[in-house]
């Protein structure tokens, strides 16, 4: 529990743990297990040689997912603090990689409670007595609308030209969408709704720190299990299944050598580890100093990964149903991101008896697994800031209130992402802001930072001292060589096959659409150079004297007290 101190006499809140260890595991267990696992691992698994990308897929889990989760996760226990002053007491050098960190999550939090908004829209209408994207007979439907229940369209047109209804309440009931990012258009007011509402659910979520967000994992972070189980035995028992689960695990070991291939592997990686954006160090930074971050990590690790492969026979076993009814290839219906969450899988639940009862399953399945990253998201950043300015914020209602602002300066910034033309800025921001090469650059500096100006000795000795277990040697392997070697290599494969985004395949954005994106992308980058240089140009001393300083951790800003009792460990020659 958090003891906090008299209002009266003056002195802030006391940092606070978690409750109990449940809580760490279920908090970390929400954050990484998100809707990548659900639309798209599965995806990822088919198109890029089904069985055969476990061989790339497990390659990272082991050089860089299961590392750097520990290398995150120890150093937030060590240091107690979020994921921009912990560097104050590793490498003040590299404190850069926080800031760009706690950027590229500000750019997640607002594009990620979109996806929530739509999905909570989708929800209500899942309670009609007929589902709207079930029909063609509606308001927004045009004549080349194809109803899928039935296999017939409203006109006679050739099913080449024909939209499925699906589709169509889609892209022109939910999204109205325009014609171009030019286009503007008005703001969508069903979605402006549940937008509001979804921040009022994540504001009450963590309004109270640790104490509020670690009884409300209970619950966001193991009832998505209880759908997805239900999910999956009834998407195994519709006819055509089995053909879904086969044509999302059959291998196809040519697709080992295109690059390409092993760049998504890596990609899938980062992202659903949730690692290089400080997450897992501000939620291992709530663990008591002796809690054993060790076995927990390997535990998080296999249970991230499970979910993945899991959620995929749940996802295809639902494909193959839905290719297996209209007679059709399940390529024609697998695809990845909004379009299996608010096309495919929707249409598919359309196709089943008691549609209803499955779209609302899928549908608050899909709104609890997003739910968790994103306040825990925002909960990371809420620690981060607190942490830099702890006398300020951690006080009595100044948090709340320093939370409320967030949430209201995220709101009024992405009002733009919900009119007319704000898909077209979603995914921009989507592609750019939170790409998976800026992940990976971070990731680069932040192993180097670590393993080599820190030193992953250091490091053994201290998850020894607080587990009471010493690593694995493989992972100081690792943190030397090839976490940063992978890592780098993958960043520069992902600049060199860099291209340009385009929207449904046949829109392609304007100039100053791209400069702008490239700007997202390079703002949390540029943050770690830039950091770097400003601490060197404003030390005093020689260029040496001011380097040593700044590899070491700042006196000025010293452990908590069980960790400098015992940060002589660190120090100690190994056994």
């Amino acid at each position: 529990m958090l003891k906090i101190f008299d209002a009266n006499d003056g002195m802030p809140e006391e940092r606070g743990h978690w409750a109990s260890k449940v809580e760490f595991l279920l908090a970390v267990a929400g954050n990484v297990v998100g809707l990548g696992n659900v639309w798209r691992f599965p995806y990822l698994c088919y198109k890029n040689g089904g069985g055969a990308f476990l061989v790339p897929y497990l390659v990272f889990v082991a050089t860089c997912g299961i590392p750097l989760f520990l290398l995150e996760t120890s150093s937030g226990q060590y240091t107690q603090e979020g994921g921009i002053t912990c560097w104050r007491k590793l490498c003040p050098l590299a404190e850069g990689i926080g800031y760009g960190g706690q950027l590229i999550l500000l750019y997640s939090c607002m594009t990620y409670i979109i996806i929530l908004s739509w999905a909570l829209l989708y929800l209500v209408f899942s309670f009609s007595s007929q589902l709207p994207w079930a029909s063609c007979g509606n308001y927004w439907n045009t004549d080349t609308c194809m109803d899928f229940t039935t296999k017939t369209n409203t006109s006679r047109s050739n099913d080449t030209f024909s939209t499925s209804a699906a589709t169509e309440f889609w892209e022109r009931r939910v999204l109205s969408i325009s014609g171009g990012i030019e286009e503007i258009g008005g703001i969508r007011v069903e979605i402006l709704v549940c937008l509001i509402v979804m921040w009022i659910i994540c504001y009450f979520c963590i309004w109270k720190g640790v104490k509020s967000t670690g009884k409300v994992v209970y619950f966001t972070a193991t009832f998505p299990y209880v759908m997805l189980l239900i999910l999956l035995v009834r998407g195994l028992t519709l006819p055509g299944a089995m053909e879904g689960v086969v044509f999302y695990l059959l291998p196809d070991p040519s697709r080992l050598l295109d690059p390409q291939v092993w760049m998504e592997a890596g990609s899938q990686i980062f992202f659903s580890f949730s690692i290089g954006v400080g997450s897992l160090t501000v939620l291992g930074s709530y663990n008591k100093y002796n809690n054993d971050c060790y076995r927990d990590c390997m535990w998080l690790c296999l249970l991230n990964c499970g979910t993945s492969m899991v959620a995929g026979f749940a996802v295809f076993s639902v494909l193959g149903f839905m290719a297996n009814q209209q007679g059709v290839s399940i390529s024609e219906v697998a695809e990845s991101g909004p379009g299996l969450a608010f096309i495919a899988y929707p249409q598919a639940v359309a196709l089943m008896p008691l549609p209803q009862v499955w779209a609302v399953s899928f549908f608050v399945m899909l709104i609890l697994l997003g739910l968790d990253t994103q306040f825990v998201a925002m909960e990371v950043i809420m620690t981060s800031i607190t942490d830099l300015f702890p006398t300020v914020i951690r006080r009595r209602g100044r948090r709340e209130a320093f939370l409320l602002l967030f949430c209201l300066t995220c709101f009024v910034l992405q009002l733009v992402m919900i009119t007319e033309g704000g898909m077209y800025t979603f995914q921009m921001f989507d592609y750019y802001a939170c790409n998976g090469a800026c992940i990976l650059f971070l990731c680069v500096f932040e192993s180097l930072a670590l393993g080599w100006i820190f030193g992953a000795e250091k490091l053994f000795n201290i998850i020894k001292d607080m587990t009471g277990v010493r690593p694995n040697v493989y992972f100081k392997i690792c943190w030397l060589f090839l976490t940063p070697g992978v890592s780098l290599v993958s960043f520069i494969c992902s600049l060199v096959e860099y291209q340009p985004l385009t929207f449904n395949r046949w829109y392609v954005y304007p100039s100053w659409a791209y400069a702008v994106g490239w700007i997202l992308a390079l703002s949390s980058i540029l943050l770690v150079p830039g950091w770097a240089l400003y601490k060197i140009a404003t030390e005093s001393g020689t260029l040496t004297q001011r380097l040593s300083r700044l590899c070491k951790p700042n006196p000025d800003y010293s452990l908590t007290q069980q960790g400098a009792e015992l940060s002589h460990i660190a120090d100690s020659p190994s056994d």
